[in-house]
């Protein structure tokens, strides 16, 4: 029995130090282009872009087809049972008669007004639209996912920052606490640093919990399994900050840009197509229909004979009578004039006409967003760029502070609070800074994606 325990408290043991180790070997790296790869892949909405897209080249096959004629068949069988007057008996007899028939027809739409045309047009602006709905998707999907790893990267510099500044905190709270131990310094001291150490490491607790929640967002973007263990690389920004600072924008050429390359707007313009063909099909239904048609019939009955060279009536067999005597064949044409149609037909195109002047509305009112969006990220752009320079130099300068209250302390001429301060005050000017630092390179982002420019292969930090 001792045996047994000792076994099984060996295996638990062993399990248990083995697994942090599993563990470790389970999380998974996941760089910033492997992000915007998974997200493609993953992302629904996409999926239901690229499923409309497929639904568009089937309506473009489908009116293809409405060029050829339609072809159809038929083929049945009765038993009838009456009185019927037989001619050789001069009266009415009870006769049960079987009987099959069999038909194939065709028919050809020669005019329509233009309908099949105007239809394979618009089906295929339509297929337009829906290729640059899924475009503008991909570009949603890029962003979305880019921001929100900027997100997690930023989270993650702060809480670093945190780290740094309890660590300063707790050096510092051990030089205080050995100068009050000599009586260099009074105890008010000691509980004051005390509690800056205690406010410190809420401080790194709540960003831990901020990140956290900034790497389930992303994972939550991703559509991966949020149950696994997931690491973010961290790519050097400086390259970056420096491209976004240097770079020139005009506000004239980033909105000519934007309302050329904009798939939305795009995809608005093919709509408006679309519609435009689908007017031309409302007022296509006041032509007249012209068609052709063709057909081959037969058919078979028991009770049908002919009199032979004898004058008798003899019964003649399925196959002289389905495939030979009984066998009609027609062609002909029809014309079909629309005269009256409880006005519906011009109701039809006056919903067309509607509908079209609705989606122009909509695309102006579209340029003039788009108009918008850009100027206020260009707007935003110049902004953030004088914050990152004015953050800076407040970082540089609250360096300086708090290494100057440091020396004044050590030496006995300056308080604590006074120290406490410059610490607070530098640790303020590091998140601003670091905060500038990536709201700049989201500001350049946001305007990429108002611009029409992301796809998925020039998005980097770096």
């Amino acid at each position: 029995m001792k045996r047994i325990l000792s076994s099984t408290f060996f295996v638990l043991a062993s399990l248990l130090l083995i697994q942090p180790s599993a563990t470790a070997q389970d999380v998974r790296t996941i760089t910033l282009q492997e992000a915007i790869d998974i997200a493609l892949e993953n992302n629904y909405q996409l999926k239901q872009a690229k499923n409309n897209l497929d639904l568009a080249n089937a309506d473009i096959k489908s009116e293809y087809a409405d060029f050829l004629p339609s072809v159809s068949g038929s083929f049945g069988g009765s038993r009838t049972s009456g009185q019927q007057f037989v001619e050789d008996l001069v009266s009415f007899v009870d006769v049960t008669s079987k009987g099959m028939s069999g038909r194939v027809g065709a028919q050809l739409t020669i005019f329509d007004g233009f309908n099949n045309i105007n239809s394979l047009r618009q089906s295929q602006q339509a297929k337009l639209s829906y290729e640059e709905q899924v475009q503008r998707a991909r570009e949603e999907v890029i962003f979305n996912t880019a921001s929100r790893y900027l997100q997690v990267l930023l989270d993650i510099e702060l809480l670093e920052i945190a780290k740094q500044n309890l660590e300063n905190s707790t050096k510092q709270l051990e030089q205080v606490q050995a100068q009050v131990e000599v009586g260099s310094r009074p105890t008010v001291d000691l509980y004051n640093q005390e509690a800056q150490v205690a406010n410190d490491e809420l401080s790194v607790t709540q960003q831990e919990n901020s990140l956290k929640f900034s790497k389930l967002v992303l994972i939550r973007q991703l559509q991966i399994d949020p149950l696994g263990e997931y690491e973010f690389e961290t790519p050097a920004v400086e390259s970056q900050v420096q491209k976004s600072i240097n770079a020139t924008y005009n506000i004239n050429e980033l909105i000519d840009q934007a309302l050329l390359n904009r798939s939305d707007l795009k995809s608005e313009i093919a709509n408006i197509k679309s519609l435009q063909y689908q007017l031309k099909i409302a007022q296509g239904s006041l032509y007249p229909t012209i068609s052709a048609s063709a057909d081959i019939s037969s058919r078979y009955s028991d009770q049908y004979a002919i009199r032979n060279e004898n004058d008798e009536f003899v019964e003649v067999d399925f196959s002289d009578q389905f495939f030979d005597q009984q066998v009609n064949r027609s062609i002909g044409f029809s014309i079909n004039v629309p005269i009256f149609q409880n006005w519906n037909r011009m109701n039809s195109i006056q919903s067309a006409k509607i509908q079209l002047k609705n989606a122009e509305l909509s695309y102006d009112n579209s340029k003039l967003q788009v108009i918008q969006e850009v100027a206020q990220a260009y707007n935003d752009y110049t902004s953030y760029v004088k914050q990152l320079d004015a953050a800076e130099k407040s970082l540089r300068a609250s360096e300086k502070a708090f290494e100057t209250q440091q020396e004044r302390y050590n030496v006995g001429s300056s308080t604590l609070i006074e120290l406490s301060d410059a610490q607070a005050s530098y640790v303020t000017a590091q998140s601003d800074y670091t905060q500038a630092i990536f709201n700049l390179i989201f500001q350049e982002k946001l305007l990429d994606y108002y611009l029409g420019k992301l796809n998925g292969e020039t998005v980097s930090f770096n």
